[in-house]
């Protein structure tokens, strides 16, 4: 049974294992070295120290896929925004996981006062992860072009997002970095 779940430090070693698969073999982080363990649970413990979520999908009490939100940029004028990041264990593609995390964290993004998500997806041929992103109402922004060099090719990327909760019909009314 399928359970999405808030990540612990004992789904580290899956979360690096899903990370490092799409690190060597795709296209949807520029990335070209899989971070450590150590690395990974310093990068998790980063974006739960900002009150924002880190997600799991569990299915037979193995980790198959992973999402957060981490700030968009570091500027505070920033601070309702944040930029989504989904990866799922090969096996897990194609059914509906990544729509399943993606839905969940815009729901606990919204509610530490994210306002707007933004999806930064590497390679235009990402139809998985654009396609995922449309589905939830993400909207296309932009396209930059070759800007990743990557398995001695030039990638795209594509910029999406999407307005949660209020949006930008009225002011704030919490500051999300000082929950």
């Amino acid at each position: 049974m399928l359970i999405i779940r808030p990540s612990t430090d004992a789904d580290l070693a899956d979360i690096t294992d899903i990370y490092a698969y799409h690190v060597l073999n795709g296209t949807g982080t520029f990335e070209v070295e899989p971070p450590s363990v150590q690395d990974m649970g310093a990068r998790r413990s980063d974006v739960l120290s900002k009150g924002l979520p880190w997600l799991v999908a569990v299915d037979g009490g193995k980790v198959i896929g992973y999402a957060y939100c981490n700030w968009f940029k570091p500027r505070p004028a920033y601070r309702f925004s944040a930029e989504d990041s989904i990866y799922l264990h090969p096996s897990a593609s194609k059914k509906g996981i990544g729509s399943l995390l993606l839905a969940e964290l815009m729901a606990q993004a919204q509610r530490v006062g994210v306002r707007k998500l933004i999806a930064v997806i590497g390679d235009s041929a990402n139809l998985a992860s654009i396609g995922v992103h449309k589905a939830a109402g993400f909207q296309s922004v932009g396209l930059l072009k070759s800007c990743g060099w990557k398995f001695n090719q030039w990638l795209d990327v594509v910029l999406m997002d999407k307005s949660l909760g209020e949006g930008d019909s009225s002011a704030p009314t919490a500051d999300p970095n000082k929950t």
